[in-house]
């Protein structure tokens, strides 16, 4: 999943020190535009590092976790030399005359981060994008991190709603969900979703139908299948294929329903 995006995210940096959770691209390479990642995550430890949550353990290892241990993950503990160190905006910035650019966002971030935090969710996570500049954060890293982010925001909301409604009405509102996935991708082939016209590119139906198929088989007979293969699904383009935003809805509801009985 792409988390690029050419217009400005909503996210800009917050007045601290910039992470040091990722590794940076190449001088002239293209990453993820760094004010905005730091500003993401400024919010999401706004959102998830509560005190109200501070007995809530890690169900692998029984240690609290912080946004910052869930984003660093597993994948900078094994960082090696042929990775670039973080560095300053000084060092990118201006060079491709962006450093103006960063202060102007700068001075806006601590309420804009303590809004964004407010309503952060796990679906918001899903649907987060940054710009790309030169040097930035490594893309790889970045998305590894909000999947993590994802997930862990996820458990914590299906928590909060199953001690507010109940654990049995929990399930009941992601079996009624996964009903309403499978009646979908239960059509025929070929006519699962609406079509664009002859002269538009969507999906390409029959890489659509082939997870089709897989996603039934994991709701109605219980086939193996993990949220990162939804997440990393891609689909070819094809004149006349289905409506990319239809499906792309359909496919965030199921990532919803594994992630809440998981």
């Amino acid at each position: 999943m792409s988390r690029a995006n050419s217009s400005p995210t909503k996210f800009v940096r917050d007045n601290e020190a910039m992470s040091t959770i990722f590794p940076r691209v190449g001088k002239k390479s293209l990453g993820y535009n760094v004010t905005q990642v730091d500003a993401f995550l400024a919010a999401a430890r706004r959102a998830y590092d509560q005190p109200e949550h501070g007995d809530d353990l890690d169900a692998d290892t029984g240690v609290v976790e912080s946004v910052d241990e869930i984003a660093a993950g597993t994948e900078t503990e094994t960082t090696t030399d042929n990775t670039l160190p973080p560095t300053t905006h000084d060092e990118t910035g201006a060079a491709d005359g962006t450093e103006g650019i960063h202060a102007i966002v700068a001075e806006k971030a601590e309420a804009e981060a303590t809004r964004t935090s407010a309503t952060l969710t796990a679906e918001g996570i899903r649907h987060t994008a940054f710009a790309m500049h030169k040097g930035g954060y490594s893309p790889e890293h970045v998305d590894a991190a909000l999947e993590r982010l994802e997930d862990a925001f996820a458990a914590r909301e299906r928590d909060q709603a199953t001690r507010d409604r109940g654990e049995q009405a929990w399930m009941a509102d992601a079996e009624g969900t996964a009903d309403v996935i499978v009646a979908r991708l239960s059509r025929t082939p070929g006519h699962r979703f609406t079509r664009t016209s002859v002269l538009a590119v969507g999906y390409k139906r029959v890489d659509v139908d082939r997870l089709a198929n897989k996603l039934v088989k994991y709701f109605q007979d219980g086939r193996e299948l993990t949220v990162d293969e939804v997440r990393s699904a891609v689909f070819r383009p094809e004149r006349g294929g289905y409506r990319e935003a239809q499906v792309d809805l359909v496919l965030d509801s199921v990532v919803d329903v594994m992630l809440a009985v998981r």
